[in-house]
């Protein structure tokens, strides 16, 4: 047998044959894609119905303080009329009143009434009056014009109201001028004073920032009543 006889498939298939095609890639699966769509889109939603939840709230907020704070600076106007039809009734005293003629009488009625109605009309709206002779003094709400030596009270109570002071809701319009007793006993020592405290100016601000040092034993804004007030806690000079 020669060479010629040998057939094509009897030949031996040469080494370095070519290798074979990449496997293609597989692409997800149309269910996956859409979980993972439907998972974003409700990612989404949550988020947008929080911010709107979190814009409803704010805006509630901003709508109730805006009735209640919105007069604060008409309020803070119109309470020196009070004040000063309060004076006027307070420079007469009981016995000139006992010796007026009955117009006279008549007037100062009227005037009464009118102060009356007055003060009505403002607690209406949210305006309440602060009258704190015989009660402790609190720099929240008073503000100390000067103190008075008196052994029979307890030591820090106001004993003279200078000029009354105002409420608009849960802030102080106006503090009270007061005087304030020293020499008595001390009274029992309190928590000190909360950053969270719901005692508020008509701007806003906690009234013990700006009013807590207004006021000590020397009578001045010492350097310990002012580190007092930036951190928001009592001292005492």
């Amino acid at each position: 047998m020669n060479d010629r006889d040998t057939s094509p498939a009897d030949e031996v298939a040469p080494a370095n044959t070519p290798a074979a095609a990449p496997e293609p890639k597989v692409e997800p699966k149309p269910s996956t894609a859409l979980e993972r769509d439907l998972a974003d889109m409700k990612d989404r939603l949550l988020r947008t119905l929080a911010e709107m939840e979190n814009m409803r709230k704010r805006t509630e907020r901003e709508v109730a303080d805006a009735r209640s704070y919105g007069i604060s600076a008409f309020a803070r106007d119109i309470v020196t009329v009070a004040d000063n039809m309060h004076r006027a009734m307070a420079a007469l005293d009981d016995e000139l009143r006992a010796n007026a003629d009955a117009s006279v009488k008549a007037l100062l009625d009227g005037v009464e009434l009118t102060e009356r109605e007055l003060l009505n009309v403002l607690e209406k709206h949210g305006v309440k009056r602060i009258d704190p002779l015989g009660q402790k003094f609190d720099p929240n709400r008073h503000q100390a014009m000067y103190e008075v030596e008196d052994a029979s009270v307890t030591a820090g109570s106001v004993v003279q109201v200078v000029q009354a002071g105002y409420l608009i809701g849960e802030r102080v319009l106006r503090p009270a001028l007061v005087a304030v007793a020293k020499g008595g006993p001390k009274a029992q020592a309190s928590a000190p004073l909360s950053r969270t405290s719901s005692a508020r100016t008509s701007n806003g601000w906690p009234t013990t920032w700006s009013a807590s040092w207004a006021w000590c034993s020397t009578r001045q804004a010492c350097s310990t009543c002012r580190s007092s007030a930036s951190t928001n806690t009592s001292a005492s000079c």
